[in-house]
C-alpha cells in the first residue's frame, strides 16, 4: 500500500529538513540570549512551515485515501479526516 503523500514525499521531506534547520536556529538564540521578540518570530515561522507540511499531508490524504475509499470505509476515513484536522487546530 502507499500512503497518498508518496508522490510528494522528497518535497515534504525538504520542508521538515528545513523546519528542523528552524527549530536548531531557535534553540541556538535561546543558548545565545538573543533578544525575546526575534526568538518569538523565529518560533512563528517554524511553526508556520510545519504547519504547511500538515496541511499538505491532509490534502494528500483526501485525495488518496479518502477519495478513492468506498461506502464503510469512506465514512471511517472521512471520520478520521475530521478528527485529524481537529487535533491539528487544537480542538
Amino acid at each position: 500500500m502507499t500512503h497518498g503523500y508518496a508522490a510528494d514525499r522528497d518535497r515534504l521531506l525538504k520542508r521538515l529538513r528545513r523546519v528542523e534547520g528552524q527549530v536548531r536556529g531557535v534553540h541556538k538564540m535561546v543558548e545565545d540570549d538573543r533578544y525575546c521578540i526575534d526568538i518569538l518570530t523565529q518560533i512563528s515561522a517554524a511553526r508556520a512551515a510545519l504547519d504547511k507540511v500538515a496541511l499538505d499531508l491532509l490534502e494528500d490524504h483526501t485525495r488518496h485515501c479518502v477519495a478513492d475509499a468506498k461506502g464503510a470505509d469512506k465514512e471511517a476515513k472521512l471520520a478520521e479526516l475530521n478528527a485529524a484536522t481537529a487535533r491539528l487546530l487544537g480542538r
